[in-house]
Order: C-alpha cells, then structure tokens, then sequence
C-alpha cells in the first residue's frame, strides 16, 4: 500500500456563496491543489451557476491554480475572458465543440492547460485522433449540471480505456474525474488510473472541510507510488 500522488480539485460550485471568501481561505490552507470552477449557461446544462465576475473575484483571492469547466455552448467565444478571469486549466466539452482541435489549440495558445469533458454517455474512443493534443480529460461521473448526485459506475471502465488510449501518445495526460467523489470510492477511482478528483458536496458538506481534503489526499492505494 501506498500514497498516490494524485491531485484534489474541491468544487466551488459546492461552497456557500454567501460566504464564498472563508471557504476559498479554506481551500488555499487545506492540503488541496487545485480550485474546481464550473461555469454553466443553463443551455448546455439544466442550471446556471456563476460567471466570470464571480470567478475573477475567486481568482483575486485564490492561491491555487484555477481548473475552469466550462459547460456551456460556443465556448470558443469566451476562452480569452476565460483566461483574463484567471485560469490556468479550461475544460471544454466535447459534445460542444465542432471544431475541438481548433478550440483547443486557441486554449494552448492562451497559455493554459487544455483540457476536454465528456458526458457519461460519450464514448472515450471519440478522443482517440486527439488524444495527444489533450492536457487533460475530464470525465463526468455524473450527469453535468447539479452537485450531490449518485456516481455512476461506468465511470471506473472509462478510465481504464482512457489510459490506455493515451499509453505511447500522450503519457503525461491528466484523467480527471468529476462528481460523486468521496472517501468511499476514491481509492478504486486512483487504482483505475485516475489523477485529479474533483470532490464537491463531500468536501463542503462535511463538518472539518479540510480534514476531508487531507483524509482524500492521504488515502492509501494499491497500485500508484
């Protein structure tokens, strides 16, 4: 058994708005690594969450890179706010981009980190003719749009077939997983290959926040040193 070195990225989406300042104190002394923004239009997705006014004020404050979700439509139209708003990662939807090499190239070219989502129900091959222009993919473990929901176990499968997808042609790809993470499946998910957990209402729902942080960072695994 072993310590993974694996990231923790908790959800803003999941803080207390009306006191967003503490819980981004919190964060930047726990043991996190990176602040998770997710920016929803209520088009791409059934909900609405904040805009780049929020997150520049998050940005202004936070000490940690800022891993921005972009789960909206035409997401071409607002990378370079995205990046003057403060973030070091944008992740953009597969199933909202036509013309995905392009978007992630003006990503790149923004100086970010370059980052693709799928749906639970998009298949990882799609990537595969991609797969080396990619920083990071992010799979949803969840149905995108609302916090606290149930983690579908398909999830662990995608992994595996994403890694070696990437194995030869971009080893040093990011796998993110995104919704339903917590203490009770986060071991399985780093052993399947994942690197970056995104951890939400299990992270700002818990009564010691930054001792659930330290509890996700320091859990024990089989496979990864």
């Amino acid at each position: 058994m072993s310590t993974s070195k694996h990231l923790i990225a908790p959800s803003v989406l999941a803080a207390d708005f009306a006191d967003l300042s503490t819980d981004i104190q919190m964060v930047n002394e726990s043991e996190a690594d990176w602040f998770h923004i997710d920016i929803m239009d209520g088009v791409f997705v059934p909900n609405i969450s904040f805009g780049f006014p929020v997150m520049q004020a998050i940005s202004k404050y936070a000490k940690k890179p800022l891993d921005v979700h972009l789960m909206i439509v035409d997401p071409d139209r607002y990378l370079k706010l995205c990046k003057d708003s403060g973030a070091d990662i944008i992740t953009v939807h597969y199933e909202a981009c036509t013309h995905l090499h392009r978007t992630l190239s003006a990503i790149r070219e923004l100086g970010c980190k370059a980052g693709v989502a799928l749906n639970p129900h998009t298949s990882v091959g799609l990537l595969k003719d991609i797969i080396k222009d990619i920083d990071l993919v992010c799979l949803m473990s969840v149905n995108p749009g609302f916090g606290g929901q149930k983690f579908i176990e398909q999830t662990y499968s995608k992994i595996t077939e994403l890694r070696s997808l990437a194995a030869g042609v971009n080893d040093a790809l990011l796998i993110e997983i995104d919704g339903g993470v917590g203490e009770n499946n986060i071991a399985q998910l780093v052993d399947a290959g994942a690197d970056v957990l995104v951890a939400g209402s299990s992270v700002f729902a818990s009564k010691d926040p930054k001792a659930t942080i330290s509890a996700l960072k320091k859990a024990k695994f089989t496979s990864f040193i």
